[in-house]
């Protein structure tokens, strides 16, 4: 059984501004200590207001890989917002900073205010939205997967830097991007970051099974998401991939009286192989939450079962490499 937070640090209540550095990382170091698996972290435009998140992301992630040891760490980065070599590289080297603990929370959702920041005022076609951050993803990965783990030799004497047969050139050229790599950073200390995606429409479950390493998938019933799952699966499957290179996370909002017993129930019939706790960036609600639910995961022994290895993808049971 695996278990994530989601900490929504742009979604600071009425009148607040927000959650410091320090409250941010008490807090993760409090469900790292409980043995939750990961925590991800987003901080994306709303739509009908402007954004109250304090700090950027992947800037927050690299800050609290070093003042955590072992709890998975996952940022939400836009595609519109970076091009791809930038941000495989930046997400390769807080792998680097944070020995093997790093994931990408990636959307195929558009979201028109962020395009408008970008050069794109006019945003893109659902249709064109998708197949663009298809080809960014998929760049990512490839990046990812640039560098064989002993291709750097770093050898002064003989004069050899790398390995060229171990280095292998993307040189992608798709309808959005040209991209030639590798990548000037190292391989990733678990081969490649963790990949993060929701699944919602047939469309964008199709290709998050066939590329994502976690799932989310939204809030429903036992049965509901019993039905998703095995959707989920399938078509990980269809795609040539082995069930247990996917793991899928069932979404469960947690309110300021948080229902330890509902959540007790879902664990044990919504086929998943975990939960996910959305929390919004609120001190009490998150004290709310570390005071109730946290010692009920660890009464009953829910976090931690599953974690071997150092990595988040050994943490997670996903293997090497990803999208396998």
């Amino acid at each position: 059984m695996h278990l994530a937070v989601s900490l929504d640090i742009a979604a600071a209540a009425a009148g607040q501004t927000g959650l410091a550095f320090a409250e941010i990382a008490g807090f993760v170091g409090k469900v790292e200590a409980a043995g939750v698996d990961m925590v991800v972290i987003s901080d994306s435009l709303t739509s009908d207001g402007p954004s109250t998140s304090p700090f950027e992301a992947t800037t927050l992630l690299a800050a609290l890989a070093t003042v955590t040891d072992r709890i998975g760490l996952v940022a939400g980065a836009s595609t519109l917002a970076h091009q791809p070599y930038n941000l495989a590289r930046r997400f390769a080297s807080l792998d680097i900073i944070s020995h093997g603990r790093i994931g990408w929370n990636a959307t195929l959702a558009q979201n028109p205010r962020e395009a408008a920041n970008f050069s794109r005022p006019e945003g893109f076609s659902d249709d064109d939205f998708r197949r663009r951050a298809e080809e960014y993803i998929d760049i990512a990965q490839g990046l990812w997967r640039g560098w064989d783990a002993d291709a750097l030799l770093f050898d002064k004497a003989g004069g050899r830097f790398h390995d060229p047969d171990k280095m292998h050139v993307l040189d992608h050229k798709g309808e959005f991007f040209s991209v030639r790599g590798p990548l000037n950073v190292a391989r990733s200390p678990q081969d490649a970051p963790v990949l993060v995606m929701s699944g919602s429409s047939g469309a964008d479950r199709d290709f998050a099974s066939r590329v994502a390493d976690v799932i989310l998938i939204e809030e429903q019933s036992a049965e509901a998401a019993n039905a998703a799952s095995a959707d989920l699966r399938r078509r990980a499957i269809a795609a040539g991939r082995k069930p247990a290179a996917v793991k899928v996370l069932l979404t469960v909002e947690v309110a300021s009286e948080p229902d330890v017993d509902r959540f007790r129930a879902l664990l044990g019939s919504c086929g998943c192989d975990g939960l996910d706790f959305a929390l919004p960036a609120d001190v009490q609600e998150l004290q709310s939450f570390t005071d109730r639910v946290l010692p009920e995961i660890h009464r009953l022994g829910l976090a931690g079962e599953d974690q071997k290895g150092a990595t988040l993808r050994a943490r997670l049971g996903l293997g090497e490499g990803g999208a396998q």
